[in-house]
Order: structure tokens, then C-alpha cells, then sequence
């Protein structure tokens, strides 16, 4: 069964050195149902939104399974999050995820699989920085980038929802097949 692990929200604004000086990266599982609408889970908030959130990129989803091969590749413990991810997920391929994809969370919500995330140089920093030289080329090469998805239908969600496929568009293609890399 394909089912939420976590849904996550910002924690706490972070200085950034990049352009806007503040990142909202620093995403944590929160407790219980949490209403998720066009512009992504309630109370969350995205700093550049240039690049981040709007209705296409309304919420991020990172799979388990890709969060646990990071951690081995790491060497450190990657909670719900920790990718930025509003969405931890398992149990479902979502770099397989088509672009026009449909998913059912819970009962009632609706989303819908856009594109690719593009890792970039904010992200490359919460990482490790110099420690992680090569980070954003190393996350695109693993192919392991996660969906980002638009809210086709309104709803509540929360830890251990099951998510069901219920609409996936004939030969449209996956968020890999799109993906432009660095």
C-alpha cells in the first residue's frame, strides 16, 4: 500500500546567502490532519516563490525509499522534511510519477503530479555545504528528484493516508523524461 509517512511544514525561516536571505527549506512533520488547498498545506510557507509553491508547485513529495538511500550514502539520519518535502511518502515510485498524474490522499484530496524538483544552490547549503561539494549535480545524477504536485481537489491529510493512482494519462511522460538537470 502506497501511503503518507509524514506531512511536513516549515519549522522556522533560515538565513540564506542567496538572493532572497532567507530560506523556508527547514520542513518538519507535524501531528495530525492538516488541509491542503490550491497553494499547498495550510500554515506552510515557501520564501522565494519565484522558484517554489504557486499552483503548480503547491506541495513537494519525497519518497521514503529515496530519503533512506541518502541516509546510507550520507551517513545521517534524514527525518521527514529534511528534502524540504511537504509530502514523505513510500511505497510509491514517484520518480516513475507522469506529468498529469493523479493521486487520492485520504478520503478526499486530489493532486496532480507537475514536474520535476530542480535542485538549486539553497538546497545544496541545508545540505552541508562545502562539506557536500557537488551536491545539486550528485541529486540530479542519482535521479532521485521527487514530484512536484498541483491540488486538484481541496482535503485533509495526514500520516499513514493511503494514496491511490487514480488517473495516469497515456503516454505523457515521467517527471525523469522532462527533467533538464544542472
Amino acid at each position: 500500500m502506497s501511503r503518507v509517512v509524514a506531512v511536513c511544514t516549515v519549522h522556522q525561516l533560515r538565513p540564506d546567502a542567496g538572493s532572497v536571505g532567507i530560506t523556508a527549506i527547514d520542513k518538519r512533520a507535524v501531528e495530525g490532519p492538516v488541509r491542503i488547498g490550491p497553494y499547498g498545506v495550510y500554515a506552510d510557507v515557501q520564501a522565494d516563490r519565484k522558484h517554489h509553491g504557486g499552483l503548480d508547485k503547491a506541495l513537494y513529495a519525497y519518497a521514503q525509499e529515496d530519503a533512506e538511500h541518502w541516509a546510507a550514502e550520507l551517513g545521517r539520519e534524514l527525518p521527514p522534511g529534511w528534502f524540504g518535502e511537504n509530502l514523505r511518502v513510500e511505497g510509491i515510485d514517484v520518480n516513475a510519477a507522469l506529468v498529469g498524474e493523479q493521486w487520492r490522499i485520504g478520503a478526499t484530496a486530489i493532486v496532480e503530479v507537475t514536474m520535476p524538483r530542480t535542485p538549486c544552490q539553497t538546497f545544496a547549503r541545508w545540505v552541508g555545504g562545502d562539506d557536500e561539494r557537488g551536491w545539486v549535480k550528485r541529486f540530479s545524477q542519482a535521479r532521485r528528484l521527487g514530484p512536484y504536485l498541483r491540488v486538484v481537489k481541496s482535503g485533509r491529510v495526514q500520516a499513514g493516508d493511503e494514496i491511490v493512482v487514480v488517473h495516469r494519462p497515456a503516454g505523457a511522460p515521467s517527471i525523469l523524461d522532462i527533467y533538464q538537470g544542472p
